[in-house]
């Protein structure tokens, strides 16, 4: 029997590994030098990002959905970084159904102590992966990101400052 589209599981198969060992590699990396899992540095991260705007707090389900866990699980790991001093919850001023999440002072100084050994290992982890011919593909496609990133937020302050927007390139 042959396998329909083999380079598409091939890829999946490969993705799925760079993903591991990246998450290994800054798991071993968080816990050893701050006691934070993968898991709750993501949690602090999203939602250090919150503001006080229009949609700018993030309910459990949107905090489950943007760190890819069940809501129990999400509510679980909260609790847990809620019993460490590092978040607080309260009830939506506008909703008393709702209930928001915000880092505390000792959860943001955390993250800011955790976010270069978060991104050093991710460096790390992404450099051994390319020397895989398997996953150096992937791991170029993420530097290219970032690099789109980069330049992305380099042309935003211009616009904001008044400077006309780069003119659209017509390809083909």
């Amino acid at each position: 029997m042959t396998r329909p589209e083999p380079g598409l599981a091939h890829g999946w198969c490969a993705l799925s590994a760079l993903h591991g060992r990246i998450e290994t590699h800054i798991e071993r990396a968080l816990q050893a030098e701050h006691a934070l899992s993968v898991r709750e540095f993501s949690v602090l991260d999203v939602l250090s990002e919150q503001h006080d705007g229009e949609g700018g707090h993030f309910r459990m389900a949107q905090l489950a959905d943007a760190v890819v866990l069940s809501q129990s699980a999400t509510t679980r790991l909260v609790t847990r970084l809620e019993d460490r001093g590092l978040l607080a919850r309260y009830l939506c001023p506008t909703d008393r159904r709702g209930i928001y999440t915000d880092v505390t002072e000792a959860g943001l100084a955390l993250l800011e102590q955790a976010r270069p050994t978060n991104d050093h290992a991710l460096r790390e982890a992404l450099d051994a992966a390319g020397r895989r011919p398997e996953l150096a593909p992937l791991v170029a496609a993420v530097r290219g990101l970032e690099q789109a990133q980069a330049a992305a937020q380099a042309v935003q302050p211009a616009q904001e400052d008044g400077a006309a927007a780069p003119a659209p390139v017509a390809v083909g």
